[in-house]
């Protein structure tokens, strides 16, 4: 099996993989009557894993195909990574000592853990054609900007936060709130101008 092949199976699996963690969760939650749809799709951690399993996916079917992404995929692509390697980086820095509630052990491996590393490493093996530019920044934001709004708004309204630090009731007030979400942006810039600098390098492997 040729690289092309490889790395298009593997981006296939690990795709596969996530939405299968994905279903098998729902299906827990809903057998044990806990199940909430909308909030379940209000953590960034989910979204950010079905965004980064649809980019493997197809990803892998246009390498096993032959067909090479366009401009804006390759972008696309480069967002999945910042929001995956934030994704593992929040996690490890302030939710792995947390209870895991009714989250099944696995499938937090597969979203917190594991994901976030089979993105990074796939990227840093096969980096975007189409380097990352600084003003493109700003695009690569908007997404966790609007989560960050969408979720202050519908919090106070429900009683319902996805993580603490985003709680002011838990996270110091509305002023710790800004703090860790300033950090967070910080850290979102922080690794993109990381993947300008390591995509501006980094030879790509496969064809």
């Amino acid at each position: 099996m040729n690289k092309r092949k490889t790395l298009g199976s593997f981006r296939l699996l690990f795709g596969i993989l996530v939405f299968v963690a994905i279903i098998s969760q729902l299906i827990y939650l809903a057998q044990h009557k806990v199940l909430y749809l909308v909030n379940f799709f209000s953590y960034f951690t989910i979204l950010s894993n079905v965004f980064a399993a649809l980019v493997l996916i197809v990803g892998g079917l246009y390498l096993l195909s032959g067909r090479k992404p366009s401009h804006s995929q390759e972008i696309i692509r480069s967002a999945t990574v910042l929001y995956m390697a934030v994704t593992g980086i929040v996690y490890a820095a302030l939710l792995s000592g947390l209870s895991l509630g009714f989250l099944m052990p696995w499938v937090n491996d597969v979203l917190h853990r594991i994901m976030p590393v089979v993105v990074v490493a796939d990227w840093l093996y096969q980096p975007t054609k189409a380097k990352l530019r600084a003003k493109q920044i700003p695009l690569l934001l908007i997404f966790p900007i609007v989560f960050l709004i969408y979720t202050l708004i519908r919090g106070p309204h429900i009683g319902w936060y996805p993580y603490p630090f985003l709680n002011p009731s838990k996270a110091g007030g509305y002023l710790g709130v800004a703090l860790y979400s300033l950090a967070i942006l910080v850290l979102f810039y922080a690794l993109s101008r990381l993947m300008i600098y390591l995509g501006a390098r980094l030879k790509r492997r496969v064809a």
